[in-house]
């Protein structure tokens, strides 16, 4: 017979898993007015700092500066121990001079915005698991990972390169922007 723990973590995962076959993401819960925020995405709060960090400058998001970087191939090295260290430190940075248009960063964030507001059903073509898709949709991809509580999240990711995907791959509602990027980098 198993664990007290072995059961629980049991419960969640079929809770997960249950929560996962709906294809409708944590927007999906929200959009049928869920009373209760499911247990999995649960944080003890005990684990996080009581104290803020507002005015702490010894924290400062990594920036990323491409200038130039077509002209110089030892900057490209440099970047790329950059782009690696603020990964592993951080999670994310700030890239800088990428030469992308301010119009079309904009509507990328459109188009991620149309996408998340899309009907549950029109978005469930989209919803996957499996990682090698060019447009991939799902809530959480640690979804069943150990950790005890999952994030409040759902995300979308488009996939421009190695391989190109084809326009009827991407949604309607951010497709113009995404085949725009990829002419862009041509």
């Amino acid at each position: 017979m198993g664990t007290t723990t072995d059961l629980n973590f049991d419960y969640v995962l079929s809770q997960r898993k249950a929560f996962d076959e709906t294809k409708a993401g944590v927007k999906g819960l929200v959009d049928v007015g869920v009373k209760n925020v499911p247990t999995f995405f649960h944080h003890q709060t005990e684990k996080f700092e009581k104290a803020s960090n507002i005015g702490n400058k010894s924290h400062v998001i990594p920036i990323i500066d491409l200038a130039d970087i077509d002209k110089d191939p030892s900057k490209r090295q440099g970047l790329v121990d950059i782009v690696k260290k603020a990964s592993e430190t951080w999670g994310f940075f700030q890239v800088i001079n990428h030469d992308i248009p301010l119009s079309v960063l904009e509507e990328m964030k459109n188009g991620v915005k149309r996408f998340h507001e899309m009907d549950t059903e029109a978005k469930k073509e989209f919803y996957s698991r499996d990682r090698s898709k060019s447009f991939l949709y799902n809530s959480n991809f640690d979804l069943y990972g150990s950790q005890p509580a999952i994030n409040w999240r759902d995300s979308c990711r488009c996939l421009l390169y190695p391989d190109t995907p084809k326009p009827e791959e991407l949604p309607v509602v951010c497709r113009y922007v995404c085949v725009s990027i990829m002419c862009s980098f041509k």
